[in-house]
């Protein structure tokens, strides 16, 4: 009994540090209102740029 509660302890305590690895490799898109204050996305490099002004 006592082996059967370690080996639950053990793998409770594992689970969130496996969900979070498996996270790790996801890739997150820039989007235009990840934005900063002042600055446009532009679409060509899909990043956020300082606006041009003529």
């Amino acid at each position: 009994m006592k082996l059967k509660l370690a080996l639950a302890a053990i793998a409770l305590s594992l689970s969130p540090a496996i969900a979070s690895a498996m996270c790790s490799g996801m890739q997150f898109d820039t989007t235009a209102s990840s934005c900063l204050a002042g600055q446009v996305w532009d679409a060509e490099t899909s990043t956020c740029v300082e606006p041009v002004t003529s």
